[in-house]
This record gives structure tokens, sequence and C-alpha cells, in this order.
């Protein structure tokens, strides 16, 4: 069993350079099996979601090698249609190999996804997207089963009672490439890793008007080729390393990060008082001792992130004054908040709000992180706290954080990794 340990209380210094996306990484690798020939994306992060994605491909008939952040995946052999248990049940991210095995087979079989427990997350919009195409669909013992001679375009709205879903708009997406006629998408998600997904597609030969909109229009039934493509940064990783340099009141470039994807996060770091410049293809942070107290409502792209929600309370937690932070999209990811009030935080849950009143220091203390976000949120508390913080249950942060202690550390952070 790992942990991670920290002395809190050095301000960071430099720069650290920002991994590729692992939210676009995933669909874009799952998409790769459309292809006739094989595919090299680059600038791939080395996580344990891609490991195991690139273990789902594999069971799914593909070759599937990474070097270096290069990823090659051969869809020659892509004949199986069964996702598994043991594998789906780590990555919620697996389910996309449904609409891609529709696409290609005709059939899916795809155990229910897992994940980080951060809230119901069911997956009824994947299931009512493909079957507007016209997929038949039957749960059965915990598995998706899913089959359809011909998929058929038709018109599919996506939007669900916390607004679109980015899972079910790729799933359509794919699906879609080979069903006969047009789809359209409406109300589809418009994060950065969805735009990147269907630029990826297009490239690759596939006829989709609206990337990056709400509205997706797809002609289905092209001949898609395999390419050589390079993934988008990570907004969320260089979103933490932000805080990173907020909370230390350091001052730390991001280098190879998109400002662009990240605006409604750089609005409230402004707000609070930290400034940030932006640039092409970079970030900097210079953080100081007199930050103000904001409110924050989480809510899907372009608003603020619920992937930053943790981080950013994390921050608020040691700014003075009174801060409300609003969780919009999952209702269990406030866990973190009992964990930063046993470093010295003051912090309230009220339904679904978070009530932060600013305390002058948190201090060290063992805590135990409830999920991937959770995790970054409690280093970067511990980043500040006086004493030393023993971090546990840290395999979730390899999920999502390439070789994080290692680049804090290169910062000047006083961290490490310990058996």
């Amino acid at each position: 069993m790992q942990k991670i340990w920290i002395k809190g209380g050095k301000p960071l210094q430099g720069s650290v350079e920002i991994s590729g996306s692992k939210n676009a990484t995933l669909p874009v690798m799952t998409a790769a099996l459309l292809a006739d020939s094989p595919t090299t994306l680059e600038n791939v992060p080395h996580l344990n979601d891609i490991k195991t994605m690139a273990e789902v491909l594999r069971r799914l008939g593909a070759k599937v090698i990474l070097e270096d952040h290069k990823l090659h995946i051969d869809p020659a052999g892509f004949n199986q249609f069964e996702a598994p248990y043991d594998l789906v049940k780590t990555m919620r991210a697996s389910i996309y190999s449904l609409g891609v095995c529709l696409a290609r087979l005709g059939k899916a079989r795809v155990s229910l996804p897992g994940g980080c427990a951060i809230g119901a997350r069911p997956i009824d919009l994947h299931l009512k997207g493909v079957e507007q195409l016209g997929a038949k669909v039957i749960i059965d013992h915990g598995y998706v089963n899913a089959e359809a001679s011909q998929l058929k375009g038709t018109t599919i709205h996506l939007a669900g009672p916390h607004g679109p879903s980015v899972g079910a708009t790729v799933n359509v997406l794919l699906a879609a490439t080979a069903a006969q006629g047009t789809t359209v998408i409406e109300s589809a998600a418009t994060e950065p890793e969805v735009e990147d997904l269907v630029l990826f597609l297009k490239a690759m030969g596939a006829r989709i008007v609206g990337a990056g909109t709400s509205r997706l229009v797809i002609e289905g039934g092209q001949k898609l080729k395999g390419i050589t493509y390079s993934i988008i940064p990570d907004r969320v990783e260089a979103g933490t390393f932000m805080a990173a340099a907020a909370i230390t009141s350091g001052d730390v470039t991001l280098t190879k990060a998109a400002a662009s994807h990240l605006m409604d996060v750089i609005q409230i770091f402004r707000k609070i008082g930290i400034e940030v410049e932006t640039g092409p293809g970079h970030i900097r942070v210079k953080g100081n001792t007199r930050y103000q107290p904001v409110d924050v409502r989480v809510a899907p792209y372009p608003g603020f992130p619920t992937d930053m929600q943790a981080q950013i309370m994390s921050l608020l937690a040691i700014v003075p004054g009174i801060s409300v932070i609003t969780e919009t999209i999952w209702e269990n990811r406030f866990m973190h908040v009992f964990e930063l009030n046993r470093m010295g935080a003051d912090i309230k849950i009220e339904g679904s709000n978070a009530v932060v009143k600013g305390v002058k220091q948190l201090t060290g203390a063992p805590v135990m992180a409830s999920d991937l976000r959770a995790s970054a949120a409690l280093i970067l508390a511990g980043l500040v706290a006086e004493g030393e913080t023993e971090i546990q249950r840290i395999y979730h942060l390899d999920r999502g954080y390439e070789r994080i202690e290692q680049k804090l550390s290169a910062l000047g952070a006083d961290i490490k990794r310990v058996n």
C-alpha cells in the first residue's frame, strides 16, 4: 500500500508541463477501432485508466502498444463484442465500447460501469441514444446487451437532469458513424474532450458538422481510415497545478496548456485575487496573500467543471471570509470535506452547497482519499498545511494524474510517494 507524504509551507516556483488529456484520450482510443487501418495517438498520458482502456481494446481483439507517450492501435483483429466486468468495474469510460461494438459488429455486451464513487451516474442516456438509432437493448445479470442489424440515423435529444451527458454523446457519436442516413444529436455535450473526439473522427473521414457546439450532425456510413493524431492538454491537470501555485502563494508557469479550455476557472481565480497570465500554449499563475472569498457553482462546460470542485475547495479553505460552492452534477462529491476538516478547515455541507469559512492555517494530518479529484484536493491542502500530511488510498491518483508528486517536487514542494 502506497501513500503520499507532504511537508507543507513551501511556495511553488518554476514551470511544469501539462500532460495529454485522459478524458480526451479514452474516447479517441475507442474510436480508433472504427478505422480500417492502424492509428497512432500522440501526447498520451501514462495513467492507469489508459492502461485499462488499452486492455479493453485488446479483449475486443485489437492490437494496442504504448511506447513513450505514443499509443499504436491496430483494429484489424477487432471481432469480439464483450467488455467484461473485471475491466469495466474499475473505469466508467469502458462503456464507450458499447457504441463502437454496435457500429462495427452490430452487437455489444458491456458490463455496467464502475469508477469513482461520487454518485449514481446512470447510463440511461447512453441506452436511450443507441435505442433510438435502432438497437435492441436488454440489461441482464449486470450486463448491457445490445444488438442491431442496421443502425438508422435519427434525431436524438441527450439533455439529462444535470445537463448534457459527455459519455452518452460519445457513445451516440461512435454508433452514428455507422448508421444509415443522418443522425442529429441535440443537447450534445460541448466539452473540449468531446470536440476533440469529433475532430479525430472527421480526420479519419467521418462527416460531422457542429464540433464544439450542442448540435452535432453526423452523416453515417463513411469509410474511416487510421491516422496520426495528437491529444489535447488535460484541462483538469492544468487547473490543479493552477490551484497548487495559488494555494502556496507561488509563481508557476504551465506549458502545453490550453487557456481557452479553462476560461471559467481562470475567471474564478481572478475573482479570488490571483494573477493569471495566458498566452499561446501557456498559463502563468502568481499567488499572493490577499485573497477574497467567492461563490462557485459547478455547471456543464463552459461552466466551472465538477472535476475542479474539490481543488477549488482546498484553496478557498484558507481564503478569509465565507465562500459557497454549489455542486450540481454529482450528489456524492463532497466526501473530501470531512478529510479537509480533519486538517483544520471549516466547511459545512448544506444540501448541494458547501459553505467554506476560510481559516488562517491548515494543519497536517493523516487523511484518506475518496476519489480521484479528492486525492488532488488533499495534496493541495497538504502543500500549504503546517507540519506533515499523509494521504492514504492514493491509487485513485494514478488514474488521472501522471507523476503528480514528481512534478510538484520539481516545483519545490516537499512531497514524496512512500510504501
